[in-house]
């Protein structure tokens, strides 16, 4: 579906970090500030579960905001399934600035290995099926970009990255502009280089999608069977996405009606944090 630019990405990396950071840290750690000054010593985060990594870069761009002068070793990289008990990073360098940069950097690593371990687990549910798992804007407000980076690290596709990239046409705009056949047709004619979906809520509305020139066509909570009928009358003249009322339970079945795509909020929004600890040693 649809990339992160390289360019993009790195300057969220520095503005998550640093509003983080900010959060954090405000006017200065003072419990930090009960360390001698001048003690060294290693920060070794280790996982406590079984999980996929993600959000090395994060972690890095931390240590590097807080104390450029700590020396970072990886034991894994983002998209590596990792165990329970692993070793993932050792830190090195001041004691204060370790202790500073913990919190931001396991939230980071935490929360985007969370949802990396997540889609990996309902990709696998779609093993032997066409279809690919595709995230949502249901995200954390500023972390867009990071919570679909950790969905391409968890082997999903990202659907649009926000309202600028791709055309989703939906009930209200139908609606507001007398027809998904008059809202295409603008959509095309504004910005005839991005992309044209449309959701649809029944067959009837299908056919008008078919006819209008959408290259893709969401099935907004449609039964199972409509889903294979849907998939019959478009024949593959247009790709599918099926959205609504899926989850864990029937992912599987929902695949195996033939449609395209799967689009899942649960993926970015109901994520549990994966298990990390950081221990200094001096």
């Amino acid at each position: 579906m649809h990339d992160i630019p390289p360019e993009l990405l790195g300057e969220a990396i520095l503005a998550n970090v640093q509003a983080a950071l900010t959060e954090d840290i405000g006017t200065g750690d003072i419990t930090a500030q009960l360390i001698p000054a001048g003690r060294t010593g290693c920060a070794r985060v280790i996982s406590r579960e079984k999980a996929v990594l993600c959000g090395t870069a994060w972690a890095d761009e931390a240590f590097r905001q807080v104390d450029p002068g700590l020396t970072i070793e990886w034991h894994a990289a983002d998209g590596d399934a990792i165990a329970a008990g692993q070793l993932l990073l050792q830190a090195c360098g001041p004691a204060r600035s370790l202790l500073s940069a913990e919190r931001t950097v396991l939230n980071f690593l935490q929360l985007l290995s969370g949802i990396a371990t997540r889609c990996s687990h309902f990709q696998h549910l779609l093993d032997g099926t066409s279809a690919r798992l595709l995230d949502t804007r249901k995200t954390l407000p500023g972390l867009r970009l990071a919570e679909k980076y950790a969905v391409r690290c968890g082997n999903g596709h990202n659907h649009r990255l926000g309202l600028y990239d791709a055309f989703l046409i939906k009930e209200n705009h139908i609606a507001a502009c007398g027809g998904i056949t008059q809202a295409v047709a603008s959509a095309q004619r504004l910005f005839p280089q991005r992309p044209v979906e449309v959701e649809v809520e029944t067959l009837d509305e299908l056919h008008v999608a078919l006819t209008s020139g959408a290259q893709l066509i969401m099935l907004d909570n449609f039964s199972l069977e409509d889903m294979r009928r849907a998939v019959a009358i478009t024949a593959g003249r247009v790709a599918l996405e099926a959205s609504g009322g899926i989850n864990e339970a029937n992912l599987r079945q929902v695949a195996e009606t033939g449609v395209d795509y799967i689009s899942l909020g649960t993926l970015t929004k109901d994520v549990k944090a994966i298990d990390l600890s950081m221990r200094l040693v001096l």
